[in-house]
């Protein structure tokens, strides 16, 4: 086990019927927000009303910010910026997913600065203070909740890259397990997906041959999100199964993971978002086509963790050879992803093969800027080359 230095300040209130609370808890901070989330979906649902009459109790102001996209984008983001200095905000108070969450950690890094908001994201500048950020999760994926990072893409660039920084920890999240119950199908399914996606990265990068607690802590959460997810499968409102799967994707990426593992990267998502740029999919359907492909591509450079994976996570019986044994692991994850209604190739999300150099040369900025340099241009090829 490596050094490692842990912090996570963020407050969780989790369980049925939260959400109330979230205006005692947003006075701490400030009187008045700005109130960002995605379309209609909160109010058709009742979670605005909710949200709302909690703020007036409290009696804290605020003024709306709607209009987040699943893929969250620069345009929209530096108009919640604008209106935040406009309106003179104390706090973000986010209530969505994690693309809602994601845009409001940028909108309180932005409010805070008078320059370009897209120098964070490139690395120029690091944030030197942000907006208090409060959220209402409904939807279990990101973990974007209980962590400080946050995506964006640049429409105008192809580019969608990320930006961390200890100010944009949420100061407290709910998860109330009800809000996620009218999640349509597909997207519960791409959130379980992108929580997986999570914990392999550093599982499957790491250095270090022998990690028992950080192995069968990612092992037991991909246990966990399986089996709730095949229980949402079957009924949709199981609040167990809802709970455990949003309370697992938080806990994927809230630090602990990789805590002790040593130097990893996140090579699946430094492609993903590619496929996300160029063709707006959901990020954990265009994940569901690249960890296969890069499983694949990977396993024969180092099978004996893919291996264990197989054999941990599927029950893979040893097939006289470590590459063998990986290989029936990744066959065993691809058809849960498909049995889920996720697409697991390129062709599933209608991606011509044509599109593959385009999309690895563009993949090539973000694994530059995450220090990925095995991941040239042609490596990202041979792994989209697996995910036909």
């Amino acid at each position: 086990m490596q050094n490692f230095e842990f912090c996570n300040p963020t407050k969780i209130i989790f369980g049925e019927g939260t959400i109330p609370r979230i205006g005692e808890e947003t006075k701490k901070y400030a009187k008045k927000v700005l109130l960002v989330y995605g379309k209609s979906s909160i109010k058709n649902n009742g979670i605005y009303d909710q949200v709302v009459t909690s703020l007036q109790k409290a009696d804290i102001a605020f003024v709306e910010f709607p209009g987040v996209k699943s893929n969250p984008v620069l345009t929209h983001l530096r108009e919640g910026i604008a209106l935040a200095k406009s309106e003179a905000v104390g706090a973000v108070l986010a209530v969505g997913g994690g693309s809602v969450l994601d845009e409001s950690k940028a909108i309180c890094i932005g409010a805070k600065d008078d320059g370009d908001v897209w120098d964070f994201f490139l690395g120029k500048r690091d944030a030197q203070d942000a907006l208090p950020l409060l959220t209402v999760l409904t939807l279990a994926a990101t973990g974007s909740e209980m962590n400080c990072g946050g995506v964006i893409t640049n429409e105008e660039l192809k580019q969608k890259f990320n930006v961390n920084s200890p100010y944009i920890f949420p100061k407290t999240s709910i998860l109330d397990p009800t809000t996620t119950c009218t999640v349509p199908a597909d997207y519960t399914a791409y959130g379980a997906v992108d929580a997986i996606s999570h914990i392999i990265e550093g599982y499957f990068t790491t250095s270090d041959k022998w990690l028992p607690i950080q192995d069968r802590y990612v092992e037991g959460l991909i246990h966990s999100i399986m089996e709730s997810m095949n229980i949402i499968h079957e009924n949709p409102s199981d609040y167990q199964g809802r709970a455990t799967l949003m309370w697992a994707a938080t806990l994927a990426l809230n630090g602990l993971p990789i805590a002790g593992i040593g130097p990893c990267g996140f090579p699946n998502h430094a492609i993903e978002h590619s496929l996300s740029a160029f063709y707006d999919i959901a990020h954990g359907a265009g994940l569901a086509i690249v960890i296969p492909g890069w499983m694949t591509h990977n396993s024969q450079k180092n099978p004996a963790k893919f291996a264990q994976f197989a054999q941990r996570v599927f029950d893979v019986a040893d097939q006289g050879s470590p590459v063998a044994t990986a290989a029936k692991g990744i066959e065993a994850l691809k058809a849960w992803f498909k049995k889920i209604g996720c697409p697991v190739t390129l062709s599933d999300a209608d991606i011509p093969e044509t599109d593959i150099e385009k999309l690895a040369d563009n993949a090539t900025m973000l694994a530059t800027k995450w220090g990925l340099t095995a991941y040239t241009k042609e490596e990202i090829a041979k792994v989209l080359n697996c995910c036909k």
